[in-house]
């Protein structure tokens, strides 16, 4: 037997259980892992309630993301081997192949490397950010050298790996926080400049800080009423890229930048690189090769035990994190 994550019903933390099932067999084309640790997405909230583009089948498993052992391979199953180490991706369906739990059970494709150069907590907090940033902010947002890219939500795990990937690329990160108690943090993640939306005039902070020309890209996880005014704080021929939409879904389209100043909105989910291997190849490259040579580093904000996977979450929807929340079975 062992102990996996599930629910019933739908809604906040505390209908999240630990329950112990028999272990589960990897069937064609899928492999199983003895976890290691898990690290926790705001897409999991969502999904709990309902609320995420994939719809719970209950009683449902829950989890993207999670580093482990492959103890057990399915038919037809080639390339990943028993005793290897890896991380899993968000390229399953989380009813069916959740990887909150002792073991999980995933597609073979839906495995990366586990960088040896990286313990359990930082590894499980490394794939989907980065993932996420280099399809994102490089891809979508053709990230430059002598760009300012202006962060919202970067005290997130993508937000953090997003200073980074831009210091990696010789462009100038510009990270936002509604409050003050995150600033001093984010400057020593790497970030050039802080803007403290709460006390502070966006606008007016990005003009000082561009020297009156605004940022290249914008890369918001927010949405929203937001929306335009971060078009208000970009440069001409601005990309604006937006990967998640933590502020709802309902945002005026700002016309009024974007064509005064050939501004380019543009939406990205991290299925779009995982769904296409020749992208995913590449992606994979480039995050290796930034870790191995020190570049790359996930932060670990706080680590908790399965057993107290409500409080995690519960932790998580407060917003009070720098970097990734981890769960150690």
């Amino acid at each position: 037997m062992t102990k996996t994550v599930r629910f019933h019903e739908l809604g906040g933390p505390d209908v999240l259980r630990l329950e112990s099932l028999p272990d589960p067999p990897p069937g064609p084309g899928e492999l199983r892992l003895r976890v290691s640790a898990i690290g926790l997405n705001r897409a999991e909230a969502l999904f709990r309630r309902g609320e995420y583009r994939q719809k719970p089948e209950l009683p449902s498993r829950i989890g993207f993301d999670a580093v482990g052992i492959v103890d057990a391979l399915g038919p037809g199953v080639s390339g990943p081997a028993i005793g290897d180490r890896v991380a899993t991706i968000p390229a399953f369906h989380m009813s069916r192949h959740g990887v909150y739990g002792e073991l999980a059970v995933v597609p073979a494709e839906a495995v990366v490397p586990w960088p040896e150069a990286l313990p359990a907590p930082e590894a499980a907090a490394l794939w989907t950010a980065w993932l996420t940033v280099w399809g994102g902010m490089l891809g979508r947002g053709e990230l430059r050298r002598g760009d300012y890219v202006l962060l919202t939500a970067a005290a997130s795990s993508v937000g953090l790996a997003a200073i980074q990937v831009a210091r990696a690329e010789g462009a100038t990160p510009i990270a936002t926080s509604r409050s003050r108690g995150k600033r001093e943090r984010l400057l020593a993640a790497g970030a050039a400049h802080v803007i403290v939306t709460g006390e502070e005039d966006l606008a007016a902070r990005v003009r000082e800080i561009t020297g009156g020309r605004g940022v290249d890209v914008v890369f918001d996880a927010v949405a929203g009423p937001g929306v335009e005014r971060l078009a208000d704080v970009m440069a001409p021929d601005g990309r604006l890229v937006i990967y998640g939409f933590l502020g709802g879904l309902a945002a005026s389209l700002p016309l009024g930048p974007m064509m005064r100043n050939r501004i380019t909105l543009r939406g990205y989910s991290i299925s779009h690189t995982t769904s296409a291997s020749d992208q995913l190849e590449r992606a994979k490259d480039y995050i290796l090769q930034g870790v191995g040579r020190g570049a790359f580093r996930p932060v670990v904000d706080r680590t908790f035990p399965l057993d107290d996977i409500a409080d995690a979450h519960r932790y998580l929807e407060r917003s009070e994190q720098i970097g990734k929340v981890i769960v150690l079975p």
